[in-house]
């Protein structure tokens, strides 16, 4: 019955995978995905393997660019039902764990957009289904599983060393890993890990390690003014973005673990806490991206089926009913406006809406280039840029893969901005992004001149 919810669920995942427009984040990956390598200015490679394998079967189309993402949330519920099964055997805790999961606001908006969080999620619940099979099996041969679904992991996003890191923890803080620390086993998946994440190190060490200071370097300074309001936007956002009855249920299988003595719970506890640790860390110096914590759900979701059975009883079905509600209506407002929300008030307005017919009027101005002074703007734009436009890149995050536009060295182009500090001293006007219900938001068009380092405006 469930497998068949399952189905259900991804094909209605399809569906609108299918007829949303592009968010600028995925018209950006897909960028990445005409050149491939193995690291970019952001991220490491999987997204753009993910993309380039959907647009083989389906073309550059939404499809094609998304198709993976329902397919990888339905494989990784899989993934997640077998670790539950196995951490909390006899009761049903596959299921719930599942459930859970896929009530979620943050599974249901990433089961159909395609980003990093995509195969990072996948990989992420496949080293824990390895670890349930590990330890309910004691085959150490699944050593290798981890580590390989580590490495993919790695490969998909650098917060994945957050998994090595619990499951280093977790064995250094746990007499029966201390034990397995002096076989061979975990070792050999750990250089498993690497080996495959190994392209990508050799990228940024010919790219001056490039990813890696961006990624690592975010927090470099703290800022105490704002650390409280990036702290309640952190914990207020994540309770509406997996819903209030599923966050309670998570929350006290977490609490639950704190009191237990026993392997499974160290595991879950390092999976949850050590990244939750990170992120609130992080609220010190800047805001936490609503996407960056899902990796603390998969852990949670088990850790909430694992509860005795008559919490489970009382609140699974209303966190269920709940969390797939405001999934579902998350989905209608994306599709079809259904809340009268003001346009440039609403998220998916704000994400989806009007990049078409932005980048057509921009083309119909017949200049020798055009460009924009943000990375989202402007891969929106080269995505939806009719044929014979030339779109390019003049931001230094562009020059890490193949995309700049020709020489275009003293040629006239135009730019898009929608920032009040980037100077425009020969405006041509305004354009505005429109949805179907109203303005979303308006960008001035600036002349500019193409040099040998970048585009100086007129």
């Amino acid at each position: 019955m469930w497998l068949t919810a399952l189905l259900g669920l991804t094909v209605l995942r399809l569906i609108l995978a299918a007829t949303l427009p592009l968010a600028p984040d995925e018209a950006y990956y897909w960028l990445w995905s005409q050149h491939l390598q193995a690291g970019y200015f952001d991220h490491p490679p999987m997204v753009a393997v993910f993309i380039r394998i959907g647009t083989a079967a389906f073309g550059p189309t939404p499809l094609g660019i998304r198709l993976l993402s329902p397919l990888a949330a339905a494989a990784g519920s899989l993934l997640l039902w077998r670790a539950a099964e196995d951490f909390c055997p006899d009761r049903h805790a596959g299921l719930i764990a599942a459930g859970l999961f896929n009530a979620t606001i943050i599974a249901g908006v990433g089961a159909i957009l395609i980003t990093p969080d995509t195969p990072l999620l996948l990989f992420w619940t496949a080293a824990l289904a390895g670890i349930g099979r590990l330890l309910a099996t004691r085959d150490p041969r699944w050593w290798l599983a981890i580590g390989a679904a580590a490495g993919l992991a790695l490969l998909s996003k650098y917060t994945a060393a957050l998994l090595l890191a619990g499951i280093g923890l977790w064995l250094l803080t746990t007499k029966a890993g201390r034990g397995a620390l002096r076989t061979p086993w975990p070792w050999a998946g750990l250089a498993l890990a690497l080996i495959i994440f190994a392209p990508n190190i050799a990228w940024n060490h010919a790219h001056g390690w490039i990813s890696y200071f961006k990624q690592g370097g975010r927090v470099t300074r703290t800022d105490p003014a704002r650390s409280l309001q990036f702290l309640a936007e952190l914990i207020f956002g994540q309770i509406g973005l997996v819903t209030p009855i599923c966050f309670g249920l998570m929350a006290a299988g977490i609490w639950r673990l704190g009191r237990a003595r026993n392997a499974v719970a160290a595991l879950l506890l390092w999976l949850t806490l050590l990244p939750a640790a990170i992120f609130l860390e992080n609220t010190l110096a800047e805001r936490v991206q609503a996407n960056w914590p899902a990796i603390i759900y998969p852990a949670a979701c088990i850790a909430a089926a694992c509860l005795p059975a008559p919490a489970i009883a009382r609140w699974l079905k209303p966190a269920l009913a709940c969390g797939f509600l405001l999934t579902l209506l998350v989905y209608a407002q994306a599709a079809a406006a259904l809340l009268p929300i003001p346009p440039n008030r609403d998220p998916a307005a704000l994400q989806l809406a009007g990049w078409g017919d932005l980048a057509n009027q921009l083309a119909a101005r017949h200049a020798a280039f055009i460009t924009a002074d943000n990375y989202a703007t402007l891969a929106e734009l080269a995505y939806h840029a009719p044929a014979g436009t030339t779109v390019a890149a003049f931001d230094p995050r562009w020059q890490y893969f193949n995309f700049a536009g020709g020489n275009l060295q003293g040629r006239s182009g135009i730019s898009l901005t929608r920032r009040t500090d980037t100077p425009c001293p020969e405006p041509l006007g305004t354009l505005t992004r429109l949805s179907a219900r109203g303005a979303v938001m308006a960008y001035r068009v600036c002349a500019v001149t193409a040099t040998a380092n970048g585009v100086v405006l007129k």
